[in-house]
């Protein structure tokens, strides 16, 4: 299924690479919601341009002539039935994958944040990871984490009042793309007189609506034929994420080091240290933050999941993102890193400790193991903590960068 990003469905970079060590003893899986109708604001804004369009008595392209009796009939914001088989094939997936990791004191600790879709998505997952162990495992939703400025949150990225945002930069990428498909239409559509910014916004319909019908929306092939539209639209939500929560964005990966700092917590089993987005109730209470389970979920949104993978040093670029004369070769894709259903999973490969001598002759304590991280399946070669060949870093050199 061909259809143009920020808004595509999971697919695996890679099959799971089948290494000695693959299926670790300890999980930490971060994942986007599943496929989803567009949210409210998204969806008037679509259908503003629609309507805009309709307004036409006569268009000079044939091709245009389905605008006319055009009807939306997407929803908002919730999940599709695509997302929802999505997280309920995920729970499945998660379980065949680690089942040797639980017993009856162990299941997996689930968390999400507050959003419907997020929480439809973590609940979907549950209920499908209890059926594939025939109920002897039944892990529940544990924590549902509050959006906004007043809570602290390390499933969202709303909380730096001060970080900036990727208007710009978007706004410069349209003005490249979207210009001459907006003369396309403005010239077939006589006296409408389309921005790049409504453009854009007829332009999602064909993801949208090819994930709502589970085939590739007639939509798309009118773009395709008639507009030179679908790479520039992947590319606009290239910059969105970079200089959104990404890289690009001064305040970005800072709003992803309260979940590092908690993923830290969890492979050394150790109290958070953090002063940033962390929830210091929830953290200090075993039953909230508990730190012996073998896999924890965490449900969140693709702009968080840009934030953290920025501020682990995931998919860095030798120099920010062009947003004029974007590079073909850049690794930087939405696509790639936060598709809906997408996820980024940390495998402890060993989970023992041990104490030595340390300054002074204080006893200190040395975790033991490796770390590896996989986005979408596909193993992640780490330089910062000196990965080996297969993509592997020591616990301690993981932790240390």
């Amino acid at each position: 299924m061909s259809v143009p990003q920020p808004v595509t469905p999971i697919l695996p970079l890679t099959e799971r690479e089948q290494l000695e060590w693959a299926h670790g003893c300890q999980i930490d899986q971060l994942q986007r919601h599943g496929a989803r109708f567009p949210t409210s604001g998204a969806a008037t804004k679509i259908q503003a341009a629609l309507a805009k369009l309709q307004t036409v008595t006569k268009f000079t392209d044939s091709r245009l002539d389905f605008v006319k009796s055009f009807t939306f009939n997407l929803g908002t914001d919730n999940l599709v039935k695509f997302g929802t088989d999505q997280s309920f094939d995920a729970g499945q997936e998660a379980f065949i994958c680690y089942s040797k990791l639980f017993d009856g004191n162990n299941i997996p600790f689930v968390r999400s944040d507050v959003s419907a879709h997020v929480v439809a998505s973590a609940n979907n997952w549950t209920a499908r990871f209890a059926f594939a162990s025939q109920n002897v495992f039944q892990p529940h939703l544990a924590v549902i984490l509050g959006i906004g400025a007043s809570t602290n949150d390390t499933l969202d990225y709303s909380q730096c009042p001060d970080a900036g945002d990727s208007t710009e930069e978007v706004s410069a990428w349209e003005a490249v793309y979207a210009t001459p498909n907006a003369k396309r239409l403005n010239t077939a559509a006589p006296g409408v007189n389309l921005t790049t910014t409504e453009v854009f916004n007829l332009i999602s319909l064909c993801p949208f609506d090819t994930i709502f019908n589970f085939k590739k929306s007639p939509r798309c092939t009118l773009f395709e034929q008639f507009l030179v539209a679908l790479p520039g639209f992947a590319c606009n939500g290239d910059l969105n994420k970079f200089y959104g929560t990404g890289y690009g964005q001064p305040l970005g990966p800072v709003q992803g080091v309260g979940y590092i700092n908690k993923l830290f917590s969890r492979l050394t089993h150790s109290p958070v240290h953090d002063s940033t987005q962390t929830n210091r109730t929830l953290d200090s209470s075993p039953l909230t933050f508990p730190l012996t389970r073998s896999l924890y979920a965490n449900f969140t949104q693709d702009d968080e999941i840009a934030a953290i993978v920025s501020a682990m040093g995931l998919f860095r670029q030798p120099r920010p993102l062009n947003p004029t004369n974007p590079n073909p070769g850049r690794t930087w894709k939405a696509s790639t890193i936060v598709p809906f259903l997408g996820r980024v999973v940390v495998e402890r490969l060993a989970c023992t400790a041990r104490t030595g001598p340390g300054v002074l002759g204080l006893r200190k304590r040395t975790v033991d193991g490796k770390v590896c991280v996989l986005v979408q399946d596909e193993v992640q070669h780490m330089e910062f903590c000196e990965a080996d060949k297969d993509g592997v870093c020591t616990l301690d050199a993981f932790v240390k960068s």
